[in-house]
C-alpha cells in the first residue's frame, strides 16, 4: 500500500490531506484510453472539472492560489496516470495570468469554464529561438486603435491544437528587454491564427508550434498592464514549478510502489529479490530520494502559502531536486524489473517515458541551478 503519512506532516492542515484521500479515491477508479491523446485530455478535463477537481486551478474572487492543494493533486494524479496529472496541470499553467492579474471580467468570462472542464486552457511563452531565455522573446503586438496585432511563433505549446483559450506573451516595446512584454487572451478562431505542426514526444501529449499572421487582438484582451508580462509569466511559474516537482514525486512514488512489489514477488535461488542486500539498497535510496523530494516540494508550496512574495529558490530546488531524483528512482525500478521493465505497456516503462519531459519543461535543470546560485549568492552577499 502506497505511503501516505507524508500527509500528517505539519506542512499541511486538515483540508489538505482530506483533499488528497479523496483525490485518490477518485482515482482508483480512473482509467484512461491513452491510444488518442487529444480525446483522451479533453475527457479527462471534462472528468475532472465535472466532478469538481479543477477548482483549485484558479481564483476567481482574488483569494491566493492554494499551492498546496495543486502540489498534492498533481502528485496523486501522476501517481496513476502522466496524462491526467498533465490535463489537470495545464488547466492551472494556463490560466494562471489570469487568476494573478486577471479583470474581473476576464476572470468571469473563462475561469468557470476552464475550472468546470468546459473550456481547455494552455500557456503560450516559449518561441523557436527563446526556450528559457523569456526576455529574448521577439513576438510582436502592435497597438493599431482599441487592438492588437499579434505577428510571430510559439512552441511547444502545451494543449496546442485542442485548447478554447491561450494566454499568449509578446513584445509590446515598453522598453528592452524582459520590460517590454505583455500578455494577452487569444482564442483559436481569431484569424490569423494558425496551428502550424503537432509535435510527438516519448510520452504523448497535445503538444503544437503555433503562428500568429496579423492576429487581431482586442486591447480589452491584455491581461495586466502593458509591459508586465514578464512579470506575469515568472509570477505563474513562481506557483506552479512546485507543482512540477510534485508531479516528479508523484511519478517516484508509484516507482518505488511497483518496484517493492516486484522484489518482493520475484524469486531468486528459493527466496525473494528483496532478500539480497544489494535490492535492498537500492529501495533504500530510492525511498531517501522520494523523502527528501517531497520535504522540498512542500517546503515550498508552504512557504508560498504562508504569504512569501516570490519563492523563486525553493521552487527552484524543489523542480530540480524532485525530477532529476524521480529520474533516478524510476530508473531503478527499470532496473529492478529486468527484462519487463522495458516492456511496453509496463508501468514503470510508462513512468520511464513520462519523467523525462520535467527535468526541461518549465525551466530546464540547468536553468534552476542559476537561479540556485544567484539567490545563494545574493543571499550571502546581503542583497
Amino acid at each position: 500500500m502506497a505511503d501516505r503519512s507524508y500527509l500528517d506532516w505539519p506542512f499541511f492542515e486538515p483540508h489538505h490531506k482530506a483533499h488528497a484521500d479523496a483525490l485518490a479515491g477518485w482515482c482508483a477508479s480512473l482509467e484512461v484510453d491513452h491510444s488518442d491523446t487529444d480525446a483522451a485530455c479533453r475527457k479527462l478535463v471534462a472528468e475532472l472539472g465535472a466532478d469538481g477537481w479543477l477548482k483549485p486551478t484558479a481564483s476567481v474572487d482574488g483569494a491566493p492560489l492554494d499551492v498546496r492543494t495543486l502540489a498534492l493533486s498533481r502528485e496523486t494524479l501522476a501517481r496513476h496516470d502522466g496524462l491526467a496529472d498533465f490535463a489537470f496541470a495545464m488547466q492551472g499553467l494556463g490560466t494562471g495570468a489570469l487568476s494573478l492579474f486577471g479583470s474581473d471580467a476576464q476572470k468571469q468570462a473563462w475561469l468557470p469554464l476552464t475550472t468546470a472542464g468546459q473550456a481547455i486552457s494552455a500557456f503560450a511563452l516559449t518561441e523557436p529561438q527563446s526556450g528559457s531565455d523569456v526576455a529574448a522573446s521577439t513576438m510582436t503586438a502592435t497597438k493599431d486603435g482599441e487592438e492588437y496585432i499579434l505577428n510571430g511563433e510559439k512552441t511547444w505549446i502545451s494543449n496546442g491544437g485542442i485548447a478554447d483559450i491561450y494566454t499568449v506573451f509578446a513584445r509590446t516595446g515598453e522598453a528592452p528587454g524582459a520590460r517590454g512584454l505583455s500578455a494577452f487572451l487569444v482564442t483559436p478562431d481569431m484569424p490569423g491564427f494558425e496551428v502550424v505542426e503537432r509535435l510527438q514526444v516519448i510520452a504523448p501529449h497535445p503538444l503544437a508550434r503555433l503562428r500568429f499572421n496579423d492576429v487581431r487582438v482586442p486591447a480589452a484582451n491584455m491581461i495586466g498592464a502593458p509591459g508586465q508580462g514578464f512579470k506575469v509569466a515568472m509570477s505563474v511559474l513562481d506557483v506552479f514549478r512546485t507543482t512540477v516537482a510534485a508531479a516528479a514525486l508523484g511519478f517516484a512514488r508509484r516507482a518505488l510502489d511497483e518496484a517493492v512489489a516486484r522484489v518482493t514477488e520475484r524469486h531468486i535461488q528459493g527466496a525473494p529479490l528483496s532478500d539480497l542486500q544489494m535490492v535492498q539498497g537500492h529501495i533504500a535510496d530510492m525511498a531517501l530520494d522520494v523523502d527528501a523530494s517531497a520535504l522540498l516540494v512542500y517546503r515550498a508550496a508552504w512557504t508560498k502559502d504562508s504569504g512569501a512574495p516570490r519563492v523563486s529558490r525553493e521552487a527552484a530546488m524543489a523542480k530540480l531536486f524532485s525530477t532529476e531524483q524521480a529520474q533516478s528512482v524510476i530508473d531503478r525500478a527499470v532496473q529492478l524489473h529486468g527484462g519487463d521493465g522495458v516492456r511496453s505497456g509496463e508501468a514503470v516503462e510508462a513512468l520511464y517515458r513520462d519523467i523525462r519531459a520535467l527535468r526541461i519543461y518549465e525551466g530546464a535543470s540547468d536553468v534552476q541551478r542559476v537561479i540556485i546560485a544567484r539567490a545563494t549568492l545574493d543571499q550571502l552577499k546581503g542583497k
